[in-house]
């Protein structure tokens, strides 16, 4: 996989669209005192998202504990990464201005021009506004409900 090829992205977000908040006793049960958020992954969700048609990108603040972490319990390769640089303070008053949630920039960025779709339980529509505005490729972005996690419906929307 690499960053420059002719597929479309899809960014993911971990907490919440793959560990949901929820409240699922089967899921509590199932972890230990030291990993039992982790236990809230559900491993049939990897391969359904490798098998979309589209390069995975963690977009999280995990870093590499997503690799080591998630992946191999997703049954996922290891995924590149999106870095969250310090943004300038002129970045920082324009996002506060129009109500741009921290990832938003940095995702565009990484995305360099390639269509891509984000799965994330914070996406709002100042970043939709913004995307549309800012990224010349298509764009999906799709607010992923934390307590349930991805589900059917948001792979359907995904597979459009």
């Amino acid at each position: 996989m690499t960053r420059h090829g002719n597929r479309p992205l899809l960014f993911l977000d971990v907490d919440g669209p793959l560990l949901p908040f929820g409240d699922d006793p089967q899921r509590d049960l199932a972890g230990t005192a030291s990993n039992s958020h982790l236990a809230r992954l559900n491993p049939q969700i990897g391969p359904r998202l490798a098998a979309l048609p589209c390069d995975l990108v963690w977009a999280i603040t995990w870093e590499e504990e997503a690799n080591i972490e998630l992946a191999p319990r997703l049954g996922l390769p290891q995924l590149p990464i999106v870095n969250w640089p310090e943004p300038s303070a002129a970045h920082e008053r324009e996002d506060q201005w129009f109500g741009l949630p921290w990832k938003t920039r940095s995702v565009v960025a990484w995305a360099d021009g390639r269509p891509f779709a984000w799965v994330d339980d914070e996406i709002t529509d100042a970043d939709r506004d913004w995307v549309s505005t800012y990224h010349p490729a298509q764009a999906i972005l799709h607010r992923v409900a934390s307590p349930r996690g991805l589900t059917d419906q948001d792979f359907a929307v995904l597979d459009e």
